[in-house]
């Protein structure tokens, strides 16, 4: 049975055969100076300005050794760092080569800097072995060597991202390029050809189209590198829209998957990975082929695009759930969520979407360079990011609660549309997620949007991130969330997850209640119930709080343990703990001091990623039940602290 989008889009697919590469792609290429020299000028200067400092650089060095490195220690990052340093390097000297619209001969010795250095990375990664990042090559493993074969590709993730540098670096200097350099072009045709697009034609059942229900972000990942390349570059007419044909239906798999809420359990970095990339195909699409190809009113779009503005709590610090970090960071395509919020009549959206641009500072960091591309040829976005910011900074896209009944997720804050106050985020789910972490039943608090009770999110990922030998690592493990600990930590697995879930959502009260029993080990403990409700201001006088309540029955022994892991200034004592961050809000949190005891923990962090997100150190703060029950109740009360 046909998906939602092959039995939309099947007829109109004959119509690619008939245009010509890059015909419809809604990104014009660098002769196009009406669209280039209308870039506005703050925008412009940020990339020469960026360019110019990357040229005093040298281009990283793609080494075996390095590739090498994950069959050898496990150690991923510093090779995929390299290549993701010399893509970045690439994007933005093909930006400024646009911008500038510089071009010399082929017999000029200088002339055109930016041209130049982004011909040479390209051709640095065209002679490139492979593109597939080496947890992920199982060719190379299969052969037990440590060596990739040019000539027996593995369809990754990473050649998927250096197929469409190549498809929109072609698209944008194509005709400077065939000035300056020629043959270039010819190669990195070539080199999309064995990497990615025989591959893909030759595979058709490649593990990440999921096409046994278990698609993730690889699968619109890759489609999102095949549908350009096949738009871009191929020739053969009846081929591109062959291609195009099984992307589309690939990423009916994807869609399958999708919960009707619009909720994405990666986390949110991962919904630029997967959701983004869906509605960026969808947008090539029409683009393409006009209203027989627009298949962009699909129902669930319109919650799927609601999913980062759900998930936000102030800043660039979003409810990370999954495996994404704990601050978002620049390099999202902000502008695709932007042009979705006009198109779907979502102005809360479109308004989240530039206020988070501006707080990542920069319209062409967009996380590759189509997304670059189109961004500054996008002169809607450019104007509403790069002009005067309002003051003060309206908020309207801040429900007063979200809820995700597929992801059991809740977001409740103090008043709709504002980050002034407390905030509370609350899952319950189970740990067979994509991406999990053991956190069933865990918890987020911030105050004015500043997060204090904290996911520690993903350290930088190595060979056995993926592996049975994931939860060794701490950030992973139910004993560095906001979870209680009965006797023994969460196990992995869909089937520990929450029963009987429950949420209340009025004027006074939002709160998830949940059983946890079944994210621990079998026997441990017969009954966990937690509740966790954000209590608005009363008529009273009573200040807004989080409370946090646990009962348990017939638990087998050990002791009871309830976890928070805090980012800030820890104090604690008998009954009391504070956290805060220096010149910015703090939280006191209460409970009953005979029936625990603080135990306060400093973690150093010595993870980069980590690091980004929390700087030197995140603390655990462990409330141990005094003389444990078998049955038992324990409350905690978070409050602002002044």
């Amino acid at each position: 049975m046909a998906g939602p989008l092959t039995a939309r889009l099947a007829a109109a697919l004959d119509a690619l055969t008939k245009l010509p590469p890059g015909a419809g792609c809604g990104v014009p290429d660098v002769t196009a100076r009406d669209v280039w020299d209308a870039v506005p000028e703050p925008v412009r200067t940020d990339v020469l300005d960026r360019a110019s400092a990357e040229l005093a650089r040298p281009a990283p060095p793609l080494l075996a050794s390095d590739w090498a490195r994950t069959f050898r220690d496990g150690e991923r990052g510093v090779y995929e760092g390299r290549v993701r340093a010399l893509r970045e390097r690439v994007t933005l000297l093909v930006l400024a080569a646009v911008l500038t619209g510089e071009v010399a001969a082929a017999d000029e010795p200088a002339g055109c800097p930016h041209l130049d250095a982004a011909a040479d990375g390209l051709a640095a990664l065209a002679e490139a072995s492979t593109w597939c990042w080496a947890p992920h090559d199982r060719h190379t493993a299969g052969r037990g060597e440590l060596l990739p074969d040019p000539d027996d590709p593995f369809l990754d993730l990473g050649a998927a991202e250096v197929a469409a540098l190549f498809a929109w670096a072609d698209r944008a200097l194509g005709p400077h390029l065939d000035v300056r350099l020629p043959g270039l072009r010819r190669r990195l045709r070539r080199e999309v050809e064995m990497r990615v697009l025989t591959p893909y034609e030759r595979v058709r059942d490649w593990h990440w189209i999921g096409a046994d229900g278990t698609a993730n972000n690889w699968n619109p990942w890759i489609a999102g590198s095949v549908v350009p390349a096949a738009l871009l570059l191929c020739e053969d007419g009846e081929r591109r829209a062959r291609l195009v044909a099984w992307a589309v239906r690939d990423l009916d798999h994807y869609l399958a998957v999708l919960p009707d809420d619009g909720g994405i359990d990666e986390g949110i970095a991962y919904w630029f990975a997967g959701a983004g990339r869906l509605l960026e195909l969808l947008d090539q699409l029409a683009d393409a082929g006009g209203p027989a190809l627009d298949a962009r009113d699909l129902p669930v779009l319109a919650e799927l695009l609601r999913y980062p503005q759900r998930m936000h709590l102030g800043g660039d610090h979003y409810v990370n759930v999954g495996d994404a970090p704990g601050r978002l960071g620049g390099g999202r395509p902000w502008q695709v969520v932007f042009r979705w919020g006009a198109l779907l009549g979502q102005p809360g959206t479109a308004a989240h979407a530039v206020a988070a641009a501006r707080e990542a500072g920069g319209i062409a960091d967009a996380g590759g360079l189509g997304r670059s591309l189109a961004a500054l040829a996008d002169g809607a976005w450019c104007r509403a990011v790069s002009g005067p910011s309002p003051l003060p900074v309206e908020t309207p896209w801040l429900a007063r609660e979200s809820w995700l009944p597929r992801l059991q997720i809740l977001v409740a804050r103090e008043s709709a549309g504002s980050t002034a106050g407390l905030t509370l985020a609350v899952k319950a789910g189970h740990n067979g997620e994509h991406h999990n972490h053991l956190d069933v039943g865990s918890y987020w608090v911030a105050v004015d949007g500043r997060p204090l009770v904290v996911d520690a999110g993903r350290p930088a990922y190595t060979a056995q991130t993926f592996g049975p030998d994931r939860y060794t690592a701490w950030p992973f493990r139910s004993a560095w969330h906001n979870v209680p600990e009965p006797g023994g930590e969460q196990e992995p697995g869909a089937v520990h997850g929450a029963r009987e879930v429950d949420v209340t959502l009025d004027s006074q009260v939002s709160a998830l209640r949940a059983e946890l029993s079944c994210a621990y080990p079998a026997g441990l403990v017969a009954r966990w119930e937690r509740e966790v409700r954000l209590e608005r201001a009363a008529g009273d006088g009573a200040a807004a709080a989080v409370v946090v309540e646990d009962r348990w029955e017939k638990r087998r022994g050990g002791p009871v343990l309830l976890r928070h892991v805090l980012a800030g200034r820890v104090e604690a004592g008998p009954g009391w703990a504070t956290v805060a961050v220096p010149g910015g809000a703090g939280l006191r949190a209460e409970w009953d001091p005979r029936a625990a005891e603080a135990v306060v923990e400093v973690r150093a962090l010595d993870d980069a990623l980590l690091r980004q997100s929390w700087g030197g150190r995140l603390t655990r703060l462990t409330l141990a039940v005094a003389e444990p029950a078998d049955s038992g109740r324990i409350a905690l009360r978070w409050s602002r602290a002044h």
